[in-house]
């Protein structure tokens, strides 16, 4: 019997090249990156009033929240009434066609309230909406 002999290129040939599997693997990773969307929190949780005319916005790109002590958190940070102007900029800066959703507690003062959209306003944003949630009053 003879034994055959396996040459260098013949070896070559069997192997199986992953290359190209990894860079569809890399390419889906990077496309499904992309499109994901990030949920934005204010960093509490506020019990909004409620309200029947309250209605679905489809888009609230950064979020406000003022608890019932009247501190006011952006981003999971919180921020001093005076600081709310410059966050609201600097959140804009990526998003320039953003709105302004102010989640407030029910038992939050209005004045604060009020004060918090206007800084809101000062820094240059015209859609600002106060949050409720649907049901009855």
């Amino acid at each position: 019997m003879r034994m055959r002999r396996h040459s260098a290129a013949s070896d070559e040939e069997a192997g199986i090249d992953l290359t190209p599997m990894l860079d569809v693997v890399f390419i889906m990773l990077i496309f499904f990156i992309v499109t994901s969307t990030f949920i934005k929190t204010t960093g509490i949780e506020v019990n909004t009033p409620s309200a029947d005319s309250a209605e679905q916005q489809p888009k609230g790109n950064i979020l406000i929240a003022v608890d019932p002590n009247g501190e006011i958190w952006i981003d999971r940070q919180q921020v001093d009434i005076r600081g709310v102007r410059a966050a609201v900029e600097r959140l804009r800066v990526d998003q320039p066609d953003s709105s302004v959703v102010v989640q407030a507690d029910q038992d939050a003062r209005s004045g604060v309230v009020i004060r918090v959209m206007d800084q809101v306003r000062m820094a240059g944003v015209t859609d600002v909406a106060l949050a409720a949630t649907a049901g009855d009053i």
